[in-house]
């Protein structure tokens, strides 16, 4: 995937959970919510201040993060499927323990 999103836009692919089962029955697909985790892919440049100066991103390509149940815009980049958000709308990232 050759694609940078621009200015303080990141590109971020769900980390899907393990299945569903609520007392024995299995959900199916289409009652499932959305995963709110994921992991970014890419990121832009960062913000651009009115005196041209650049803000950088806290969030970097391989950052785990969680985000609002509603934040993004999906998109489909070679048959697989990404959200493209700004970075303001990223609650927090998940951070490894070493």
């Amino acid at each position: 995937m050759n694609v940078r999103p621009l200015h303080d836009r990141i590109i971020v692919q769900r980390i899907e959970e393990g299945e569903q089962k609520v007392g024995g029955i299995i959900i199916p697909d289409s009652a499932k919510e959305k995963p709110q985790q994921g992991k970014v892919v890419a990121a832009g440049a960062g913000k651009v201040k009115d005196d041209g100066q650049r803000t950088p991103l806290d969030v970097k390509a391989g950052d785990t993060i969680l985000f609002g149940k509603y934040s993004g815009q999906e998109i489909k980049l070679d048959g697989e499927e990404y959200l493209i958000m700004r970075e303001d709308e990223v609650l927090a990232i998940l951070e490894s323990k070493k």
